[in-house]
């Protein structure tokens, strides 16, 4: 489809979303109009969370590349290059929008494969609670599908003044913060393990750093199963650091600390010992790692 007038309103519009996992989901219920979904390929669980959220299935990638006029990409970042390839090989005109964790040089290369583009990225929990979930939007034609989330549980938010690569830039320095230091935390409890001296870091940090016992736990709880999806994020946040003309070590380790927690993937959650002993590479074939999502 042809890139829609400015005239179209976004109840009229037809949206694509590729794919609706846990955060796109919700991405997809967010937006007004009608919501396109491919499901070629897709797991019975997506099936089941994009059949809940009253999407509309049009089979495969070409239906959807034909009817829709904007197409937002919400997946892994180590597989975002990929799928707007597919996407612009299917020769989709619309507006396409990369709501990935991608470094600024990885949407601009991106872009390069789109007449209309917008840079996005996502920061929050998947949006099911108002307040939470905010989507940043940047680029010529930010402000048209920002109108498509308008009065929804979803914030979109235009970066007045941003050229392609500042929204993936905001979500690059966030990130580097929140899900860097849970890896530098969870290395930093796995060398208390190692040398024997865990219980008397964790008294240490009860006297002078409260709150990084809970916050452990809620690693291994909340962030072991995702951490595969993180390892490509912190990758690409390596890389904006060294395009900077910054250190990108603490990201490249970064990187590798979640690449060892890759055995929790799709796990309900994780304890803290379980975490500790991948990362040590000390685990025995027994441990239980919990039910699978």
């Amino acid at each position: 489809m042809s890139e829609a007038s400015a005239t179209t309103t976004p109840d009229e519009a037809v949206t694509g979303v590729l794919h609706p996992g846990d955060m796109g989901v919700t991405v997809a219920a967010a937006c007004a109009g009608t919501v396109l979904w491919a499901s070629e390929g897709r797991s019975a669980e997506t099936r089941e969370r994009a059949h809940g959220a009253g999407l509309t299935d049009v089979g495969d990638l070409a239906s959807l590349v034909a009817a829709a006029d904007i197409v937002i990409s919400v997946c892994p970042p180590h597989g975002a290059e990929e799928l707007a390839a597919t996407v612009a090989d299917a020769g989709f005109a619309g507006c396409y929008v990369d709501a990935n964790a991608v470094s600024p040089a990885t949407a601009r290369r991106i872009a390069a494969r789109f007449e209309h583009f917008v840079d996005g990225s996502l920061i929050g929990p998947p949006a099911r609670e108002p307040g939470t979930t905010r989507l940043y939007l940047a680029g010529p034609g930010a402000a048209r599908v920002a109108a498509r989330f308008a009065g929804s549980l979803l914030d979109a938010r235009v970066l007045d003044g941003g050229g392609i690569g500042a929204a993936s830039a905001l979500k690059m320095a966030y990130a580097s913060w929140t899900k860097g230091t849970n890896a530098l935390l969870v290395a930093v409890a796995a060398l208390a393990a190692a040398e024997g001296v865990s219980d008397e870091l964790t008294a240490e940090w009860g006297l002078s750093q409260s709150g990084l016992s809970q916050r452990l736990t809620y690693t291994a709880i909340r962030s072991a199963p995702k951490a595969w999806r993180w390892v490509g994020e912190m990758d690409e946040i390596a890389d904006t650091f060294a395009a900077a003309g910054l250190p990108d070590g603490f990201h490249r380790a970064a990187s590798e600390v979640f690449a060892r927690l890759g055995e929790f993937k799709n796990a309900r959650s994780a304890s803290v010992e379980q975490m500790l002993e991948a990362l040590l590479g000390t685990g025995s074939e027994s441990a239980e790692v919990g039910e699978s999502a």
